[in-house]
């Protein structure tokens, strides 16, 4: 299993307020957990940093090498759920913190089997030459007008209040997650990334770039500097895995 990752404030802004963290918990384990901040200036990076921080504390005190799969489901949630609780009891007790949150997607990689937990708007795509899959939904107000239908996904990627998320770790005392599981096959990848990414790429451009680039080190590098050639208006972050 090999991995990579890149962080970048983007064209625009000045602060990175996405933060995340990758480490090898054993030989055929891997974790990898990203957050994008919300909330201003002054909290977006103190939230998407204390999440990072909390779930991953929280995974290595609980994580042992034979979890079986409805175990790690429990201790994804839990993490979740105790980073949620320490963004929140934060933002209440500053008033510079208030209204303070953070997305959060992360994978628990055990040999070639994923479970992927997620919460706002940042992704985790499965991708292979014969194509890639979005595995996490969208937390947002689009999505939810895509699965009405009263929005296009190609009208959906331009529209006003693309940004605006229906959940996030931090902002409310209860947590509510998505988990997903996935098979990856050898030479299969799986990224993670902020939405200062896939909202400057689509689909198949990622799949290209992933899968024809040239050196799978450098592949976070090529996609940071095609959102910044495309003005990068957010802080960019991806996490590429190769089992």
């Amino acid at each position: 299993m090999q991995y990579w990752s890149l962080s970048d404030p983007g064209c625009v802004r000045t602060q990175n307020q996405d933060a995340y963290h990758v480490e090898q918990l054993d030989r055929n384990t891997l974790l990898c957990v990203l957050c994008d901040g919300m909330g201003g200036a002054k909290s977006g990076n103190v939230a998407s940093s204390l999440a990072v921080e909390v779930f991953t504390q929280e995974i290595k005190r609980t994580w042992f090498p034979s979890l079986d799969q409805i175990s790690a489901d429990q201790m994804l949630r839990g993490a979740a759920k105790l980073a949620n609780f320490t963004v929140f009891d934060q933002s209440k007790q500053f008033e510079e913190f208030l209204g303070m949150g953070t997305t959060l997607v992360a994978a628990l990689i055990r040999g070639r089997d994923a479970t992927i937990i997620n919460v706002g708007d940042s992704r985790a795509y499965a991708i292979d030459r014969t194509g890639i899959r979005q595995l996490t939904k969208d937390h947002s107000l689009v999505q939810m007008m895509v699965e009405r239908g009263e929005l296009t996904p190609e009208r959906a990627r331009t529209y006003p209040g693309k940004n605006f998320i229906t959940r996030a770790v931090g902002t409310e005392s209860v947590l509510e997650s998505d988990l997903f599981h996935y098979r990856l096959s050898r030479g299969d990848c799986l990224l993670l990334c902020s939405d200062g990414l896939s909202n400057m790429m689509d689909d198949q451009e990622i799949l290209f770039e992933v899968v024809h680039g040239v050196n799978k080190q450098l592949c976070c590098q090529r996609l940071l500097d095609i959102a910044k050639s495309r003005g990068a208006p957010d802080n960019v972050t991806s996490i590429l895995v190769q089992v």
